[in-house]
């Protein structure tokens, strides 16, 4: 909230505060009979009838005319009181500003030659009419984004077919992004049900696209989740992962996602290359960082999995994931690790890591330098390449500064299995590289010896 600076003065027994950002000095009273700053009688709603303190926190996103805000703890004042000074403040602060000693105006730091506070009546009139005035108007607008999402819901249970379907669709997507109303609404009303059912065999990608963007805007129940768990509806989404629009693959993505965190969705359902490829285009996206991520977590779960592992190997994930995790930013780049990880568990994963060229170099880059998370799993990975060959691997390894990192490791407060891994993996190095050439590379003799 804007900080208030103030500037009152007092003029033939009148305050006159200069409100907004003209300059221009307001009476207070003239201000609550014009409506300049939204007096408007403080009737909240038909039936309801709401405090200050309520209006202010439901409405703590709003911007406050500086004129509503205490000096001293820059909130929308519900008490106001003035000083001899003629500043107002929140009562129960300059309260407290007197208890702790002080004589003097916070705002001036004129010393007050009269200690007493006075009720400014006129400005908390003003505060609650226009907080109960912004109040109002924020309810209405929700009321009728509910009503339109009520009169969506029944055209679409009509079974309106072609564009209408569509159009409805995008429309009642477009309120529940925008409106947390709207989504209880949608729900309270049968329509998870209802546009579940839309989903099929012979969907339109457009109306698909649609329909999923509603969905993953929801709290879907167990019973949703089974319905959406049907293969004709796992393999629509899979083809729209494929083939839709960047914002329809990720909301594709987070779907699956949804249903796999849910355990409804069984792994056979999202095994097939067609998903996979799917994802590992969508992580390729660099002009689209949200798809990445989402592509990215979603891979990370399939991966959990040993015959979607299999999978990600066959199809080439491997060098493809390598490639991309230097211009990763440091959440999906932890993603990223997690999936190469669990790849490195298969002896097939651990070839293809060996083969990548860019495997051990990216690898020693990473220790040490975003999290000790993404130090583990790297480590992890190296280890699983520099086991299966040792004798290829271990001098690639240390001509990339992995013994230096090593060391750093094992003499920083990472976890004691941490340093236990990087221990082994540094006698594992010295093993198959020359004495001399293995200490030189270290560039830590002393420590080393």
């Amino acid at each position: 909230m804007p900080m208030y600076q103030p500037s009152s003065r007092r003029r033939d027994g009148e305050w006159k505060k200069e409100v907004g950002g003209g300059g221009q000095v307001l009476d207070l009273e003239t201000a609550v009979k014009d409506g300049i700053l939204g007096g408007g009688g403080g009737v909240v709603a038909k039936g309801e009838k709401l405090d200050l303190k309520t209006m202010v926190e439901r409405l703590d996103w709003i911007e406050v005319p500086s004129v509503f805000i205490c000096p001293i703890s820059l909130e929308p004042m519900q008490d106001p009181v003035t000083l001899c000074t003629g500043q107002t403040y929140e009562r129960s602060n300059i309260l407290k500003w007197f208890s702790l000693g002080h004589l003097t105006c916070p705002t001036t730091m004129q010393e007050l030659w009269d200690d007493s506070i006075t009720p400014n009546n006129t400005l908390s009139h003003l505060i609650h009419s226009w907080f109960s005035q912004k109040y109002t108007a924020m309810k209405k607008k929700a009321e009728d984004v509910q009503g339109r999402g009520l009169e969506i819901l029944e055209v679409l249970k009509k079974k309106v077919k072609g564009q209408a379907r569509v159009q409805s669709l995008k429309e009642l997507r477009q309120i529940v992004s925008s409106h947390d109303s709207v989504k209880q609404t949608v729900a309270e009303n049968g329509g998870i049900g209802m546009i579940c059912s839309l989903l099929g065999p012979f969907t339109s990608h457009a109306v698909g696209s649609e329909a999923i963007g509603i969905l993953v805007k929801l709290d879907l129940d167990s019973e949703s989740k089974k319905n959406l768990v049907e293969p004709a509806k796992v393999s629509l989404m899979v083809d729209m992962l494929n083939e839709g629009s960047v914002e329809t693959k990720i909301n594709c993505a987070k779907m699956i996602e949804m249903l796999m965190e849910g355990k409804e969705l069984e792994s056979k359902s999202f095994s097939s290359f067609s998903l996979l490829v799917g994802l590992l285009r969508l992580v390729k996206d660099k002009k689209h960082p949200n798809g990445v991520l989402a592509g990215f977590r979603l891979l990370k779960l399939v991966s959990s999995y040993e015959g979607v592992r299999s999978s990600i190997v066959t199809i080439g994930g491997v060098p493809q994931i390598v490639e991309l995790l230097p211009n990763l930013n440091s959440e999906c780049l932890e993603f990223a690790l997690y999936v190469l990880e669990a790849l490195s568990s298969l002896t097939e994963g651990k070839m293809s890591l060996k083969d990548c060229p860019n495997t051990i170099p990216n690898m020693v880059r990473l220790l040490m330098r975003v999290s000790e998370n993404c130090t583990q799993l790297a480590l992890t990975i190296l280890w699983g390449v520099c086991e299966i060959s040792p004798e290829e691997c271990a001098p690639i390894a240390v001509d990339a500064g992995l013994a230096a990192k090593l060391l750093l490791v094992i003499q920083s407060g990472c976890n004691p299995v941490l340093k236990q891994r990087s221990a082994e993996l540094l006698k594992l190095c010295s093993l198959n590289y020359t004495t001399t050439l293995f200490i030189s590379k270290c560039k830590l003799t002393r420590t080393i010896q």
